[in-house]
């Protein structure tokens, strides 16, 4: 297992070059393909126009995306160059969440920017990760605004014993194998009686799966229960790691509860590369 086509979306209004420099590290280091993509549609009015002056209005933002399009491609051309034996560009005018959503077919693994905390994002220019992990299919690597490279001197797997972190934790398997130090940690939720006996029979028969696909992990199973978000950034933290490998829980966007605390985390830190999966 191998991740052959990495995928790379850009944004219209985000800066590129973190994301642009972690997919052609993943190009080397597993000699893949690299496509990029881009998409941005015109946002509705905020008032009625008809007529002549409306026409003018939608042909000049018709051509504004064309033109930041064209820019786009060239930036991703230029940062790829001497990374990749193949280059694929892809960009359309459509709801960028929706055509990479569509077009992540082709991929094995994609790479999208992070989330801003507590700011909607335009629906128009910009492919929400939040909205992506829902409904993509394929594992998404967030990069942070400010993370340049992949660390994988140590990568931390949050382990949840549910089918997503289950997926999760096999999507990752070719990023685990290149790791210094992996480990697996599960935080309890509550103080159940028989909760982190569990959490620990879960971990350990993890660690001996990575074993066997000779991968040396190490298992932890903190002693406070709740606060998952934050005990898991406490480990991330002290062991250094450089991504967190997470299943994402949820089933729609529609309130943003629903998708889960924890993803909605990993989705907005800026400390550290997060690979999700659903």
């Amino acid at each position: 297992m191998t991740y052959s086509t990495v995928m790379v979306a850009l944004a219209f209004d985000q800066p590129s070059a973190c994301r642009l420099s972690i997919a052609a590290e993943l190009a080397e280091r597993f000699e893949s393909r690299l496509l990029g993509i881009a998409a941005s549609e015109l946002s509705p009015p905020v008032y009625y126009m008809s007529g002549p002056q409306a026409e003018r209005l939608m042909m000049q933002g018709l051509a504004t995306i064309k033109q930041r399009l064209a820019e786009l491609e060239a930036e991703f051309r230029h940062a790829m160059s001497g990374h990749t034996r193949e280059l694929e560009w892809r960009s359309a005018i459509e709801q960028p969440s929706r055509y990479i959503v569509q077009q992540a077919r082709a991929a094995d693994l994609v790479v999208c920017g992070a989330g801003a905390p507590n700011i909607l994002s335009d629906p128009f220019a910009v492919a929400d990760p939040a909205d992506l992990v829902m409904e993509i299919g394929r594992p998404l690597l967030v990069v942070p605004p400010n993370v340049c490279r992949i660390d994988l001197s140590s990568v931390l797997v949050a382990w949840k014993d549910n089918p997503e972190a289950r997926r999760a934790i096999v999507a990752s398997l070719p990023l685990l194998r290149q790791a210094s130090r992996v480990t697996v940690v599960e935080i309890v939720e509550s103080e159940e009686d028989d909760g982190r006996a569990a959490a620990l029979a879960g971990v350990h028969d993890v660690v001996d799966w990575l074993s066997r696909h000779r991968i040396h992990a190490v298992g932890e199973v903190p002693e406070p229960a709740g606060e998952v978000s934050r005990q898991i950034t406490d480990v991330a933290r002290r062991v250094g790691a450089g991504v967190v490998v997470a299943g994402a829980y949820g089933r729609s966007r529609f309130r943003e509860w629903i998708l889960g605390g924890v993803t909605q985390h990993l989705l907005e830190q800026t400390s550290r590369c997060a690979f999700l999966a659903r």
